[in-house]
């Protein structure tokens, strides 16, 4: 399924290397990261820095928070899930929190409500489909009410995707179906990945997840392996059809489509699932792998189809620009909304791909 390749309007620009270029948006304030040293997120700690943000570095790893603040320059605090108090102290005097420590399934809560108390935003990188359906149930309501902000999976699963979908949706209120559909080149997993991946495996037990129908199915089959026809240089390849990922859970969250369906490319399974797939390893200055993605959006209402897709480097360190430019929408107040919100819900989405540019390219087709 899928399509050919075809021309696009909207952002265009190059992949680039290095941090998006505004030197001063973050204006020097403090911004807590809890699990700086992990490997997004020291992605994230980077963008901060070059968007002009003071991250505070956090984490229960109190010799790998040390060592990162000495090489940088910046101030680190010791905190654990386990400890409340450690919590507070961690976002004291901060503007946001960006959690980038997985398993989220033992992480999200803690710190949403530490940042709840502090009266702060909190954005995280979630991928882990239970992790975000429960900060959905669980802080919606709540945080509307208090006129909070929490926005889980702002990251390549569940933002960009939910961006990507949101974008092509255009004008339509409503569509029947929504298709996202992965080509990695390769995907070497961090330790967090493996870590978060067994967890969720180990909540779900021998069933997966597909939603369809506006509901939450827990099924015992196998996921089918279909084709998907990528736009050009991809093309043509197998998929894993019904591979459950974030932006399943974000895009039914405002959006009115009732099938969400999310796939990848097989050999990218193949990859993440063997034990002996080695960690990514940095092939350019900023840190980057040589991993590339394109993901393809394909959204259908009646007998119309509206596509969207995008083309990037390194689906760990692409994830940095966009909860950091998430983070600064959020400060600077340009949202839509309040409470427990998807990144095509809180932001303009069109405007915010736009502002990927250094990172990505988009290509938009109504």
């Amino acid at each position: 399924m899928g399509s050919g390749s075809r021309a696009g309007v909207g952002s265009s620009a190059g992949l680039g290397s290095g941090a998006t270029a505004s030197s001063d948006s973050g204006s020097g304030r403090l911004v807590a990261v809890f699990g700086a040293y992990g490997h997004t997120g020291r992605f994230v700690v980077a963008e901060l820095v070059a968007r002009g943000f003071v991250p505070v570095l956090s984490g229960r790893n109190g010799q790998a928070l040390k060592e990162l603040a000495e090489e940088l320059g910046l101030e680190a605090r010791t905190a654990s899930v386990e400890d409340p108090a450690s919590l507070d102290h961690a976002l004291a005097g901060t503007a946001a929190v960006i959690n980038s420590a997985g398993p989220f399934a033992s992480t999200t809560g803690p710190v949403i409500e530490a940042a709840l108390r502090a009266g702060i935003p909190y954005l995280d990188v979630a991928a882990e489909l239970e992790a975000n359906l429960d900060t959905f149930a669980h802080y919606r309501a709540r945080a509307r009410a208090a006129g909070a902000v929490i926005v889980p999976a702002m990251a390549f699963f569940g933002g960009l995707g939910d961006l990507l979908t949101t974008a092509a949706m255009g004008d339509w209120a409503e569509a029947d179906e929504a298709h996202i559909a992965y080509a990695l080149s390769s995907w070497h997993p961090t330790a967090g990945t493996r870590l978060s991946g067994a967890v969720s495996r180990e909540r779900r037990g021998d069933h997966r997840l597909r939603y369809a129908g506006g509901q939450w199915e827990r099924r015992s089959d196998a996921a089918p392996t279909l084709e998907w026809t990528f736009p050009e240089p991809v093309g043509p390849r197998e998929v894993i059809g019904e591979f459950t990922m974030a932006d399943v859970v974000t895009v039914p969250q405002h959006l009115s489509i009732p099938d969400v369906t999310t796939y990848m490319t097989a050999d990218a399974v193949r990859d993440v699932a063997a034990p002996d797939t080695p960690a990514p390893t940095a092939a350019d200055e900023n840190g980057r792998s040589d991993q590339t993605f394109l993901v393809d959006v394909l959204v259908r209402a009646g007998g119309a189809e509206r596509r969207a897709t995008a083309r990037g480097r390194d689906i760990y360190a692409v994830t940095a620009p966009l909860v950091v430019e998430a983070l600064d929408r959020v400060l600077g107040g340009r949202t839509r909304t309040t409470g427990v919100a998807s990144a095509g819900e809180i932001f303009d989405a069109r405007d915010f791909l736009d502002a990927l540019a250094p990172h990505v390219t988009v290509d938009l087709r109504p």
